[in-house]
């Protein structure tokens, strides 16, 4: 139990933000480490703003005490003019989606990359890395595929909708990381890409309980191979549960979403936050919507 006796004060800005389940899971944490741990959503569609008034927000919250504010869509590239400074691989994504306000400056950082790092890390430990094929290359794609890169693939088939998007994000991910193959892919190419993959990373907003479905043929999945989504509500998505029902290794979309809570507390309280904890408090929240639902 800490000792500590500040407060903090902490904040999410974006659109649609009032039903996330950050803020609960932070304050959840904040309690049982003996804090006064207040976080609030500041949704922009409700207040009637644009994206353009994260800055004006970040002012505001520095003057009303906040300790930091964590940053979504559409907000996440915009936020980049109003920092003093960001940290290294929140510079190379060009996006950052946790702001700590420190003796009155704003230090970006990106824990969506480093959140599904740790996911990565702890839920599918020795995954091979040899060639993963990632569907999506948006901008929580863009994040996954960097913390994949930094983790050691070798050759990443990323595949998107947009063939523009993906041909421009694999030149400048090949640009960053020149030890491995980055290579613009399509969806009809799939079935010549997965008997080479060793695993599947799914980014996209496919499976979510407004866009039901998978994102590819299920008989393309293999025993052999490891799937990881990103979607968490719910959490056991379609491809999920397809891939369990092949005998692949699962990543869930809740491991990220609590490994990006974990690291933004403890960039915002110093502190290192439960993840085990967190996640079996986010895996209550989930539970409590689907009976809700």
């Amino acid at each position: 139990m800490s000792n500590r006796t500040e407060s903090y004060l902490v904040g999410l800005v974006g659109d649609g933000v009032m039903p996330s389940l950050t803020p609960p899971m932070h304050e959840r944490e904040g309690d049982v480490q003996g804090l006064r741990y207040l976080y609030r959503p500041i949704d922009l569609l409700e207040l009637g703003l644009s994206g353009d008034a994260v800055g004006d927000l970040l002012r505001s919250a520095r003057s009303l005490g906040f300790n930091g504010l964590n940053i979504t869509h559409p907000c996440k590239q915009l936020v980049l003019a109003h920092l003093d400074e960001v940290s290294p691989d929140a510079l190379r994504l060009g996006a950052v989606n946790t702001v700590v306000i420190e003796d009155g400056r704003f230090i970006g950082h990106n824990t969506d990359f480093s959140g599904f790092a740790a996911a990565f890390a702890s839920g599918l430990p020795g995954a091979r890395l040899d060639r993963v094929v990632q569907l999506g290359a948006g901008g929580a794609g863009s994040a996954v595929a960097y913390a994949l890169l930094t983790a050691g693939v070798k050759a990443l088939d990323l595949v998107d909708v947009d063939p523009a998007r993906c041909a421009a994000r694999a030149v400048e991910l090949a640009g960053l990381f020149p030890g491995s193959t980055v290579t613009a892919r399509t969806t009809a190419e799939l079935p010549q890409l997965m008997p080479l993959a060793d695993g599947l990373v799914h980014c996209t907003p496919v499976g979510m309980a407004a866009h039901p479905g998978v994102p590819l043929d299920l008989e393309l999945l293999e025993t052999r191979h490891w799937v990881a989504d990103i979607v968490y509500r719910p959490i056991d998505t379609e491809l999920v549960r397809g891939a369990r029902a092949k005998g692949c290794e699962v990543l869930d979309g809740g491991r990220m979403a609590v490994g990006q809570a974990a690291d933004s507390f403890r960039i915002f309280t110093g502190l290192e936050a439960d993840a085990e904890r967190m996640r079996s408090h986010f895996l209550e929240l989930v539970a409590k919507e689907e009976v809700a639902a």
